[in-house]
């Protein structure tokens, strides 16, 4: 690969590493560019290595300096969030039926019925709480139009889940990004903020968990 199109790829991958470079290159074009990120970041599942969450914290510290206009930039990419994740379903609600049939060795009927059952029940928390997961949020989408998940229902949360996931990252960002101690520790900061974020998940998981294990009724006799 040309050292030119490896920078350009490098660039595209980790611009939350430089966004104050794609700032001064791209001007006004450069909401464009965050918009198209975010948008394929959701929107398909071959696309989860890009910047999702430290993007929206780096958006956010630069728009505290006042490079970038942060209320358009939030109706950008929550707007983006929520495309893409309509995309996404989209994408799996046309494969899903054709994916699995009745005679396919590897995706049987069956486990599109349980996946569809499990999401018409717990769809709406994993759509909101899997947006804060790394290439997990990738994947919900996708699952849910495969799962063939009422769309009315999934609409919902992923418009719950883009405004949650955009707002958070970005304004924390906002108001910390440029506190020293984050800046120097950018990438922790993220981690932190993540981790933060999983923790309703392995509530979650751990209710399912203990309601899965709870003590059964003796029996009579």
């Amino acid at each position: 690969m040309p050292a030119w199109l490896l920078w350009i790829v490098n660039f595209f991958l980790q611009l939350d590493r430089y966004l104050g470079e794609a700032i001064q290159l791209l001007g006004p074009w450069i909401y464009v560019l965050l918009f198209a990120i975010v948008f394929l970041e959701t929107g398909f599942v071959v696309t989860p290595f890009l910047p999702g969450d430290s993007l929206l914290f780096a958006v956010g510290t630069f728009a505290a300096l006042g490079h970038l206009d942060v209320g358009l930039v939030a109706v950008l990419l929550i707007t983006a969030a929520i495309l893409g994740d309509a995309v996404n379903y989209h994408i799996g609600a046309y494969i899903g039926p054709r994916a699995f049939r009745e005679n396919s060795r590897f995706f049987k009927r069956e486990y599109l019925i349980r996946t569809h059952e499990f999401y018409e029940k717990h769809g709406g928390k994993a759509v909101v709480l899997g947006r804060f997961v790394p290439i997990i949020r990738t994947f919900v989408p996708f699952v849910a139009g495969i799962g063939a998940m009422t769309y009315r229902k999934f609409f919902f949360y992923n418009v719950v889940g883009a405004l949650a996931w955009v707002l958070s990252f970005l304004f924390a960002g906002y108001f910390f990004g440029n506190i020293p101690v984050i800046k120097e520790n950018f990438h922790y900061a993220i981690v932190g903020i993540i981790v933060v974020s999983l923790v309703p998940i392995l509530y979650e998981m751990w209710k399912h968990r203990r309601t899965q294990s709870g003590p059964s009724l003796p029996s009579s006799g």
